[in-house]
């Protein structure tokens, strides 16, 4: 069967057909990362990330293939989740730019759609490594875009494309050592390539190894990771618009010509959390309001209003809360919105009750839960920006794989953001505490980076499975010593494992020491480990903290 033009509805099939096809791989791909640490979360996060823009799709109802890729862009854009999530979002957001104009494409379209994305994706990443999804994404386009100039049917140009992916997923190793060192390929270059076969089989009309289910909701996805609803984030006395309002307006030619950022900038007098996407004929609106009537005669100066929706959040907080109690809620205000507006405020990212409180207790506005097995969205950033009574807000993302998205947060909200790229709890914490409300936002950030650069950040977590790296021999269940982020030592024990990393890290430089206790370790151990550093450190100071964070029994700061 020839296919020579791709239209709205058939692409909308593959979007879905791809969406699913990687959730189904999802534990394969979390399975390739390359460290044998327990929250290695690609898969994870590029199925969320897919899935937002699934959903967009699906409740985009057009043959227009430009419409349809308008709405996948704006789906992942919100919900795209770690660096592997983003660099999906922005190859989706180039190819979507390409075709937004066409209501159909052809193979050499196609074809130039996926190179526009590469070309995107590698402009959004500041320093591009190659052996990642990058690389997969790169010379897939490439072929493309070769085989587009002598062929026309478009799955056949797609078949091609995907057996290049394949060849430089096998290749990843050669380019990045780390890769080849463990035995693995890519893990984002897996989770590409399955979307891309998931195309493939919707365009042929072939069945995928499993069979095509509905796709789950954002809420069953998030819930099934452990994420908490954003309802539990703030107290009830915090709310000061009190009613969640969604709805969209469908454009009618009689009434006001549409232009979305004047739209957004009227709407934000009304409340907060605001969200506004556009296409030619609906925007959608979300917005926290305490008069939700005026919202909606306002939004009908456009058009009619559809898909209307207004949730009383004062009166659904509490009994979420009781559901909800146990965990650490992911956002709370510092103070309430209706407080005079702060010339600094932070939001910061961390996994674990104590250290949430921690970072509250030394400055946090509102603290989003994430770190690990679960990284925060672009969308639920924005929300957290949002919710920050503040002239400028700064992040303190406090995982390497946050950076990107917090990045990515930045450029949606309409706010004054500036993005501190903390890697690790401890550089969050040192940046945190250098933040001085009497200096310009510049100083603050040149304070903040250079105190990431004076903290040392240790970690005390287990291996996941057998493996090597840089030498080091690891055995599953081992407890692993990671120094600034890298893995140099492993024990059978997590106590031997943290005095050694410790010794590792002290010098007669340094005067305080750190210790953020795990919900894994002991207090008898930590004692133990407290005690071990008084005798065998002169001079050094030792701050302990209960961060309840999960996985890591030990996060050490040594300054």
């Amino acid at each position: 069967m020839s296919i020579r033009n791709l239209d709205g509805r058939s692409f909308a099939k593959m979007i879905l057909a791809g969406a699913h096809h990687l959730s189904q791989n999802a534990q394969i791909v979390d399975a390739l990362n390359v460290f044998p640490v327990p929250d290695g979360d690609t898969g994870t996060n590029m199925n969320l990330s897919m899935t937002s823009g699934a959903k967009a799709v699906e409740e985009t109802n057009t043959d227009h293939i430009g419409k349809v890729g308008v709405a996948l862009s704006k789906g992942l854009l919100m919900g795209a989740r770690g660096n592997s999530g983003v660099i999906l979002s922005q190859l989706f957001r180039g190819f979507s730019k390409q075709i937004e104009q066409k209501e159909m494409i052809d193979a050499k379209e196609f074809a130039l759609a996926l190179q526009a994305g590469v070309d995107t994706a590698y402009k959004a990443v500041m320093k591009p490594i190659e052996g990642t999804i990058l690389t997969v994404a790169k010379d897939a386009a490439k072929k493309a875009v070769a085989v587009s100039a002598t062929e026309n049917d478009i799955d056949r140009v797609l078949e091609l494309t995907i057996e290049e992916a394949r060849a430089s997923l096998d290749r990843t190793p050669d380019l990045l050592p780390v890769l080849k060192e463990v035995g693995v390929v890519d893990s984002g270059g897996k989770g590409l390539l399955c979307v891309y076969e998931g195309f493939l089989a919707s365009l042929r009309g072939e069945e995928l190894p499993s069979k095509m289910a509905s796709l789950p909701t954002l809420k069953e996805l998030v819930s099934a990771e452990h994420h908490k609803s954003a309802q539990s984030h703030m107290n009830t006395e915090d709310i000061e618009f009190g009613y969640c309002t969604e709805f969209m307006v469908k454009f009618e030619e009689d009434k006001q010509s549409f232009d979305e950022n004047a739209f957004r900038e009227d709407l934000s007098e009304f409340g907060d959390s605001l969200l506004v996407v556009s296409d030619e004929t609906l925007a959608k609106v979300h917005i926290h309001a305490e008069q939700p009537g005026d919202v909606l005669s306002y939004a009908q100066r456009y058009g009619s209003l559809i898909n209307m929706k207004i949730e009383n959040m004062r009166e659904q907080h509490s009994s979420i809360v009781n559901e909800e109690k146990e965990h650490a809620p992911a956002a709370t205000p510092k103070a309430s919105a209706a407080a005079e507006k702060q010339r600094f405020g932070v939001v910061s990212v961390a996994m674990g009750e104590g250290i949430a409180d921690l970072f509250k207790s030394i400055g946090a506005s509102v603290v989003i839960e994430g770190g690990q097995t679960m990284n925060p969205s672009t969308e639920d950033i924005v929300t957290a920006i949002e919710s920050v009574h503040a002239e400028t807000v700064f992040i303190l993302p406090n995982n390497s794989n946050i950076v990107m998205a917090a990045k990515q947060a930045a450029t949606v909200s309409n706010r004054e953001v500036v993005v501190i790229p903390t890697k690790t709890v401890p550089q969050g914490m040192s940046a945190l505490l250098s933040l001085n409300e009497a200096a310009s936002n510049e100083d603050n950030e040149a304070a903040m980076l250079d105190a990431i650069d004076n903290v040392k950040s240790g970690q005390i977590t287990f291996a996941v499975r057998d493996t090597q790296i840089d030498g080091i021999d690891i055995a599953k269940g081992d407890y692993m010593g990671l120094y600034n982020g890298k893995i140099t030592l492993t024990a059978k024990n997590q106590l031997d494992a943290a005095k050694e990393l410790l010794t590792k890290m002290v010098t007669e430089d340094d005067e305080i020491v750190t210790i953020i206790k795990g919900e894994d370790a002991s207090s008898e151990e930590m004692d133990e480990l407290e005690a071990f550093i008084e005798e065998t450190f002169e001079d050094i100071e030792v701050e302990v903290h209960d961060g309840k964070q999960p996985l890591y029994s030990y996060i050490l700061a040594v300054e």
